[in-house]
């Protein structure tokens, strides 16, 4: 009887025992659940009270009052410094600076930011700059383009090289001399004689940031837009300098000003005026050389060719026969021809071609050899590319002679 009320006692032991177990287990899931929910819910407070940071920072700045801009004009020096500034509404005033910002940070033409009710100069700003203007193509990285690229334009390389690569690399012989340095040339001549491709070859030999815009960009609709953008323009060039600003198509704002013009002509004569005084105003250009370029110099303002603003001009004709067979042996370099492809041929048949229509040739003969489904151009080709590219009865009759 003592002995199965003993193993029914042990039973229930070991039952109670196996629940206790089952229990603590469970009870050790939970807590090591909670601390999980913990840590998550220490998380997201963390992120909660930076987030809350953020967006009272963010108040704190729009609770601020807003700054007026405006424009140094003048630097009085006193015991205090004080500015004279323009505000973009109209007014001038008398300021003070913050002593945050240094008295040499502060020069005339800086951007500045004022308090509106003090009127106090609290910060400078940076240098703004029309999207236009920072779309503008701008080769930091100079151009892939060397004298050796240009051919028949010996006597323009010299004189180019006189004017805008000596005065960058060598001022100092100005000086020993008693001379201003030349600092605008103007390049006139037909469409493709090598204009552009000279001031791409003269900012690489002298190592400075080209800068290229269209003439006809800057005429613009409303009145003042066109002459500003000339003026941010050089502004550009001298943050960037040493610089080439080269300008191309000049006579679409260059040309003669009449007395019987149009709103739309006045505009473009007031885009001209600001460029005459940024080419000779009273502020300095540095080591910006300014290039204009233009196949119409017949019809430029007599004001723009006068010396001081356009040091020198250059003209660039029409390959004469030894310039030809130059060129065609600057583009045949790279190509992979025929060894009886007879240059002085080529060169009889594209008489009045301009490098850019020699150049085409020598595209469109490599196009006529894939078309053969050859690697290799012969004479044929550059006949049919001559053909394709000037297309006159003068070249087909000269063929016949060639091939007779």
């Amino acid at each position: 009887m003592d002995s199965s009320l003993n193993d029914e006692k042990k039973k229930r032991d070991d039952e109670n025992g196996e629940y206790l177990i089952t229990y603590i287990s469970h009870l050790e899931k939970r807590i090591h659940n909670l601390e999980t929910e913990r840590e998550l819910l220490d998380a997201e407070r963390l992120r909660l009270e930076r987030e809350l940071n953020t967006l009272k920072n963010e108040v704190e700045g729009l609770k601020q009052p807003p700054l007026l801009t405006a424009t140094v004009t003048d630097i009085i020096e006193d015991k205090r410094q004080r500015v004279i500034v323009k505000t973009s509404n109209g007014p001038s005033y008398l300021v003070h600076a913050s002593k945050k910002i240094l008295d040499s940070d502060l020069i005339p033409g800086s951007e500045v930011a004022l308090n509106q009710h003090t009127y106090a100069i609290m910060s400078i700003l940076p240098m703004n700059l029309e999207p236009f203007v920072k779309g503008m193509e701008i080769s930091e990285n100079i151009p892939n383009v060397s004298y050796e690229d240009i051919g028949g334009l010996e006597e323009q390389i010299q004189e180019v090289r006189e004017l805008v690569e000596l005065p960058l690399k060598n001022p100092d012989i100005f000086k020993k001399i008693g001379i201003t340095p030349p600092r605008g040339i103007l390049f006139h001549g037909p469409p493709g004689t090598g204009k552009t491709l000279l001031a791409k070859a003269v900012a690489h030999e002298t190592n400075t940031t080209y800068i290229r815009v269209i003439g006809s960009e800057l005429v613009q609709k409303f009145i003042g837009e066109g002459a500003r953008y000339v003026r941010e323009i050089f502004n550009l060039a001298r943050q960037k300098a040493p610089a080439i600003l080269l300008i191309d198509e000049l006579d679409a704002i260059g040309a003669e000003r009449m007395a019987d013009s149009t709103s739309g002509d006045r505009e473009v004569q007031r885009t001209l005026m600001q460029l005459l005084s940024e080419l000779d105003g009273f502020s300095e250009r540095g080591d910006v050389k300014f290039i204009g370029a233009t196949n119409r110099v017949d019809i430029l303002d007599s004001a723009l060719l006068r010396p001081g603003r356009f040091d020198r001009i250059i003209e660039f004709p029409i390959p004469n026969e030894q310039a030809r067979q130059e060129i065609f042996k600057i583009h045949i370099h790279n190509l992979n021809i025929k060894d009886d492809v007879l240059i002085d041929k080529l060169v009889n048949l594209t008489n009045n071609s301009t490098g850019a229509d020699i150049k085409a040739i020598c595209t469109e003969a490599g196009m006529f050899a894939i078309r053969r489904n050859s690697e290799i151009i012969e004479q044929k080709d550059f006949l049919n590319g001559i053909n394709k590219v000037l297309n006159s009865t003068k070249f087909n009759k000269a063929c016949a002679d060639i091939f007779t």
